[in-house]
């Protein structure tokens, strides 16, 4: 079906969220229109632009096979475990040419969402999905398909030195999602401390640690010890890995400030990324 005649039911996600995937589906599509060396390397990963493309493929159809109903068991939700999928996953399947790669990402988002506007239709949106992150409700589940578009899109921009697709609405739809994997990625520490962290122009959200647990709350803690406020593509990229503290406030994307504001370089080191 043309995706220009597709509909999408009202209810099915939250507002502008199933637009958002479909839009960074078809502009990672774009972005590897034309890319002639799917050898590239891709800064900061040891992956090319080829396999980083093969790996997106591949997990779009994962997620979309999860959200029509099939049980995918794909590591065991630690970082360790989930490297080595996809590493098995990319030896097991071995294209890396960038036309059929951008057709599979895109199709299988449209997959993707066409399961989301079947549950709805059919009254079983609020099922419990088990993703290789956990347990997600539907809303979280797209958002996570969001995000990890939005991660691996970015890298395919930086191999193939061409402009990212990231920008500040988007990063608002993946916020369900982050504040919901915090937890599930946080490195073993020792830390008590209490987070504000605030996204410009967008959410602001607590972050506890106490003696190794972390809860990720609603609204900015009592007697906060480091506010963080932050440029929202700044914050998904540091999100994910791909920009130090440092870097990002060198460029002016984070300000920190409160009783005990160097902790504000500490927040990122405190998870895990996949």
């Amino acid at each position: 079906m043309d995706r220009g005649t597709q509909t999408r039911s009202r209810d099915s996600l939250p507002e502008g969220l199933g637009r958002a995937i479909r839009e960074t589906a078809g502009a990672i599509a774009v972005l590897l229109d034309g890319a002639t060396d799917m050898t590239a390397p891709v800064p900061g990963l040891e992956w090319t632009v080829g396999e980083t493309a093969a790996h997106l493929a591949l997990a779009n159809g994962l997620m979309a096979d999860i959200a029509s109903g099939q049980e995918r068991v794909y590591g065991d939700g630690t970082p360790q475990s989930l490297a080595a999928a996809n590493a098995q996953s990319l030896v097991e399947f071995p294209e890396r040419t960038a036309e059929p790669l951008a057709a599979m990402i895109v199709e299988q988002a449209d997959a993707f969402l066409d399961a989301v506007d079947r549950a709805t239709a059919e009254g079983t949106a609020g099922r419990t999905f088990l993703t290789p992150l956990g347990p997600m409700d539907q809303d979280v589940f797209a958002s996570y398909l969001l995000t990890h578009m939005l991660g691996h899109g970015y890298d395919l921009a930086r191999g193939l030195r061409r402009p990212h697709m990231i920008d500040e609405t988007r990063v608002g739809l993946c916020l369900p999602f982050l504040k919901t994997a915090m937890p599930r990625v946080a490195a073993a520490s020792a830390l008590t401390a209490r987070y504000t962290v605030r996204v410009r122009g967008g959410d602001t959200f607590g972050v506890t640690f106490t003696d190794g647990t972390v809860e990720v709350l609603p609204a900015p803690p009592e007697r906060s010890d480091c506010t963080i406020l932050t440029e929202p593509v700044a914050f998904l990229v540091m999100a994910l890995g791909r920009m130090g503290p440092w870097q990002a406030m060198a460029r002016g994307a984070v300000l920190a400030w409160g009783r005990r504001p160097w902790l504000a370089l500490r927040f990122p080191t405190l998870f895990h990324v996949p």
